[in-house]
């Protein structure tokens, strides 16, 4: 099947949007799980925990593998913290992200391992990324998933899973996001400046959004969470990511347009004026 290409623009994104009925409540807006948050890295796992509260979920639980793990974040005391395996048994997330500072201890690896022979909707980034290059068995569990799975590497990541180094990732880079699309069975975003969006068809889209202040700490993070919460809220696997990559890249650029950034830009920021450009989209 030949690819086809297409730039993603708001019109494209927005279509699934509608507004909420006046009999809402959370229950409509699914649960978005997110686990990660070894040592040293529990910022990661809360970050996306906060950018899928703040895009719409109805309710997100963050499960961190670190030893000395809170039981509350005490800036978004909204998240339900749990312990991993209590996360893995709730019998009613509707998108689960894998990897924000998940690190790869064996303790990772059968976090991971179990999130892969689950049913639900996965986003995976970061170490969960890594893990699966080096580890054939999560190879061929990714491989084998029924339910729909949503890689988002970055151009080191990427060459990881192929083999290859950056360079050459980045000669060809939709190459690279089909080839990782076909092989992993997945929908890709292979993330830098004009993220390609590869879907399982082979069909593929160029995001034209987003800036250099998109290029620090985090903001890897706050994009998983937010395409586990559009999922969550009941669009496609497919139309959760590209409006995510498209939102994502739109927010930074508004924050820019504004003055904040692109130097000192942050993941906190970017998902904050997420939820304020979600929300101009949809009600005006």
């Amino acid at each position: 099947m030949e690819a086809s290409t297409h730039l993603l623009n708001q019109p494209f994104v927005t279509t699934p949007l509608k507004p909420r009925p006046a009999d809402c409540h959370k229950g409509m807006l699914g649960s978005a799980g997110v686990l990660g948050g070894a040592a040293s890295m529990v910022g990661a796992a809360l970050l996306a925990g906060r950018a899928a509260l703040k895009c719409g979920a109805g309710r997100v639980y963050v499960a961190l593998l670190a030893d000395d793990a809170p039981s509350v974040d005490l800036q978004q005391p909204e998240l339900m913290l749990r312990l991993p395996a209590q996360l893995l048994e709730l019998g009613q997330l509707s998108a689960l992200v894998v990897g924000p500072g998940l690190g790869q201890s064996s303790a990772a690896i059968q976090c991971l391992q179990q999130a892969l022979a689950s049913d639900i909707p996965l986003v995976l980034d970061a170490d969960a990324l890594n893990l699966i290059a080096v580890h054939s068995a999560l190879t061929d569990s990714l491989q084998h998933r029924t339910a729909a799975s949503i890689l988002t590497p970055h151009p080191a990541e990427a060459a990881r899973l192929l083999g290859c180094d950056t360079d050459t990732v980045q000669r060809d880079r939709v190459g690279t996001a089909l080839t990782l699309a076909q092989r992993f069975r997945s929908i890709v975003v292979l993330k830098g400046a004009g993220s390609i969006c590869a879907l399982t068809e082979l069909d593929w889209f160029i995001n034209p959004t987003g800036n250099p202040g998109l290029s620090s700490a985090g903001m890897g993070d706050v994009l998983s969470g937010m395409i586990a919460a559009l999922i969550a809220q009941q669009l496609s696997p497919q139309q959760a990511t590209l409006l995510g990559v498209y939102l994502h890249g739109a927010a930074a650029d508004q924050l820019v347009q504004r003055g904040t950034g692109p130097i000192g830009l942050t993941a906190s920021e970017v998902m904050d004026a997420a939820r304020e450009v979600l929300n101009s989209w949809i009600y005006g």
